[in-house]
């Protein structure tokens, strides 16, 4: 009998544990999602309330950046659109070539060919895309592309959108091509890492 008696108490004790570890993970899990919540609904007050028209040959910023002095770049969907859900933007009438190795941290991207052809490695997977086409890049995964036909024109988004607009605007604002250690640290400065050299076209 006394055995039973000391017994009773640590069954007892660890069912207490058990039910209280299971409510505080409960509680951390609303949290949670009441963070997601939040921050969803902060994204969604400071984006636009009403629809935003871009007409062709036309930039969202009015800017037309061009990339490294030669590529025409015309913003779509700018980060403050869509409370930076989402950053949409169109690289027009490129030669052959394109970005270096590299991968984003916190953004997946999605890519459409408008005209011309273009040749993508994503991981260990090459793929070759024509008009209609589109590939999505999941983040976090390796990449590059390159135009292999002259020229080229492709939609580009990512979401979401993080620092890239100003990524493009400070590559845009270049005067010259920059050295490698130049360009792996305006990638680093927003969120992405440089892995390899572009592709080789021939």
């Amino acid at each position: 009998m006394p055995s039973m008696v000391l017994r009773a108490p640590r069954i007892q004790t660890r069912g207490m544990l058990t039910r209280r570890t299971l409510l505080t993970s409960a509680v951390a899990a609303v949290a949670g999602s009441r963070l997601a919540i939040d921050q969803a609904a902060a994204a969604s007050a400071s984006a636009l309330s009403r629809a935003v028209v871009v007409r062709a040959g036309d930039d969202r910023t009015k800017t037309h950046l061009t990339l490294l002095g030669v590529t025409p770049f015309d913003v779509k969907v700018s980060t403050e659109d869509s409370g930076g859900a989402l950053f949409l933007c169109e690289h027009r009438n490129m030669g052959k070539g394109g970005p270096v190795r590299h991968l984003h941290f916190e953004q997946d991207e999605w890519f459409s060919p408008v005209a011309g052809e273009f040749l993508f490695e994503v991981g260990d997977e090459t793929f070759r895309l024509r008009p209609g086409d589109s590939l999505f890049a999941p983040r976090r995964v390796p990449h590059r592309w390159a135009c292999v036909s002259d020229p080229g024109t492709m939609l580009i988004a990512l979401q979401p959108a993080g620092t890239v607009e100003q990524f493009f605007k400070t590559l845009g604002a270049l005067s010259s091509r920059p050295t490698p250690e130049t360009l792996a640290g305006i990638f680093a400065a927003h969120g992405m890492q440089v892995l390899g050299p572009p592709l080789e076209i021939r």
